[in-house]
Order: C-alpha cells, then structure tokens, then sequence
C-alpha cells in the first residue's frame, strides 16, 4: 500500500516510516519540520514540506500520489505548551486534524490510524488502564486528542472510514538509524541521559507518591515496538478486513488500542537502570511534585495483542535506555541542525 505519514520527520513518525518501508510498503511524508528534523525521512521515502492543517494542498498531495492510507503521527505535544496557548492546540490538533479528514474524504481515502495518547485518560480510577476507562483529560493537549478521536469515530459512521486509533505510553528508546531529540525535551529517559553526558541534572519531581519507592510509575514502549504496531494497524483498515469495518464498506467504527508493556517502572527505576547503562551516577536533584501528575499510568495491551496480533518485544529498561544511549553516543550533533 502507498501511506502518507504526516509528523514523518519526528523521532515517532521516522521510526514507524523505517518499519512501513521495511515492510514493502511505499511512503510519502508530510512534515512542514517545524519541529522535526530533514535528516530523518527514510531515503525511500519521499518528503514533501507542508502540513496538514492545509485542507487543499493535502487533499492534491493524497490524489496525485495515489495514496491509500494515512498515519497521522503529527500533532502539537508539548503539556505545559497547550496549557499556556491552548488556542495553537485546537488550531492545529482539532481544526488541523478535521482538515486532514476532509482532505481524505474528498480525495477518497478511507484509512487512517492515529497516534493518540494515555493523555485521554488523565488521572485513571485503576491501572492498569482499558480502552473502555473514563476520558478526563486534565489539559488541553489530552483534550484536543479526545476531541480528534471522537471525529474519527462520526466519520467512521457517516463516511465509512476505517480507523484505528493508538493510545501509546510512554515512547523511549532507539534504533540504530534514529534517535529521540526534542526541543525542548520533556522526556525523562534523554534528560537523564543528558545529564550523564554533562547536562543540566535530572529532577525528579516529588518523591512522597503512594509507591514502593516514592515516585511515580510509569509504562514505557520502545519506539520501534510502537512502529510494529502501527504498521500492524494500517494493515487492518483494507477494506477487506473485517477488524476496522464491514467487508466491503459502509459505517465503521473506530478500533481503539493501548500500547504499552502493561508492566510499569517508577521514575527511581528508570535513574537506576541509566546509571547501570551509562556506568556511573547521573546528577539529579528532588523537587515537588508537578499538578496533576497521577502515582501510576500502566496501560492494559491485551486488545492490542487480541485484534492487532501485536505484542512488545523490547520491553526491558535495559533495552530501551542502552538502545537510546548508544544512538546518542553514535551520533553527539543529533541531526546536525
């Protein structure tokens, strides 16, 4: 199949194009690289600058490349971001997504899978967390997320698109060609790194939660394990697969995944297994707790495994810290830009 991947110059939609292409399958990225990086699209695929909030222009990008899928990895992601300028949230993650949808209807493309988030659920009731648990989100980036989903879900009924949409964890790790690098990085794995190379120290904020150790548990999924699953997932929206539809057309309903390795590690683990990686003690400092930051995120992944025949097979902190450290000691600059 011919995918367009919009975000295909980020850390996420580079890894899944790496695995799409790998696959057999031809990529068109859509990046206007406001945040991702030119060295990352796969060399197979070919990059075209833009974005999708731009209705027109993608609708004539997916008619003249004939595409017959898309994964949608671009979004605004920032947390704190979307609190302080919820409008750009809406703008570009809502207005922008509900232009992309209308560009593929119109363009007659009637496959999407979505990389959506834990977000959604904000701070659970239990973990580990189903598809079927509350959405409260407690920002505006998880809401503007939410609000997307249920397009999708209208659009399934009233269009017939086949949809399937992934609420991924925590994303880490790296392969041997890409690597994770953010401006500015949030994420605790490449700050802990940082700091072991020199950077500013690690902060752990709030060590006081309801667990073994004091502070927050975590999921965490090794990129390229998310990458499997998105190929998986594009594979079940042909229309001759009865997963994501009716054989044949007519109304669908969204098919909505966890991805995760459905076991958690707190923020102390996650310090101690990169310090046994890089072999020696990473800097770090306590401070409070960050507001609305709930003791334990665990996602649930048996329907990810049950429908998408899919399953994490990098799924040990050694694997997915070692694997993100040698990519950074590989490549010092990033991406050169």
């Amino acid at each position: 199949m011919k995918v367009l991947v919009t975000g295909g110059a980020g850390y996420v939609g580079g890894v899944s194009v790496d695995a799409l292409v790998a696959a057999g399958h031809e990529v068109v990225v859509l990046d206007d690289l406001s945040t991702g990086h030119a060295g990352i699209p796969n060399p197979d695929a070919r990059l075209v600058k833009g974005s999708y909030v731009d209705e027109a222009a993608t609708r004539g990008l997916l008619e003249r490349e004939g595409v017959d899928a898309i994964l949608h990895c671009a979004a605004r992601s920032l947390v704190g971001e979307s609190v302080a300028d919820p409008a750009k949230y809406y703008r570009e993650n809502v207005a922008g997504g509900v232009a992309l949808l209308e560009a593929a209807r119109l363009a007659g493309v009637r496959r999407l899978v979505f990389s959506s988030t834990a977000a959604t659920y904000g701070v659970p009731d239990s973990t580990p967390i189903l598809e079927d648990a509350p959405l409260r989100p407690i920002n505006p980036y998880g809401e503007t997320k939410r609000t997307f989903e249920g397009a999708l879900r209208w659009y399934g009924a009233a269009y017939g698109l086949r949809s399937v949409i992934l609420r991924y964890f925590n994303v880490a790790g790296a392969t041997e060609r890409l690597g994770e690098v953010h401006r500015p990085e949030t994420h605790l794995i490449p700050n802990a790194l940082r700091a072991a190379e020199g950077g500013p120290a690690l902060t752990l904020f709030g060590e006081d939660y309801p667990t073994p150790d004091g502070t927050p548990i975590r999921d965490y999924i090794h990129v390229a394990d998310l990458a499997d699953a998105h190929v998986a997932a594009l594979v079940a929206t042909d229309p001759a697969d009865g997963r994501t539809g009716p054989v044949g057309g007519g109304p669908a309903e969204p098919v909505i995944a966890n991805l995760g390795t459905a076991s958690g590690f707190s923020v102390k683990e996650v310090l101690r297994a990169a310090e046994a990686v890089v072999g020696r003690p990473i800097p770090h400092t306590v401070g409070p707790r960050r507001a609305g930051d709930p003791p334990v995120l665990v996602a649930s992944n048996a329907r990810a495994r049950e429908v998408l025949d899919w399953a994490p097979r990098r799924s040990t902190l050694p694997e997915m810290i070692g694997s993100a450290w040698a990519w950074r000691r590989a490549h010092p600059d990033g991406y050169g830009d």
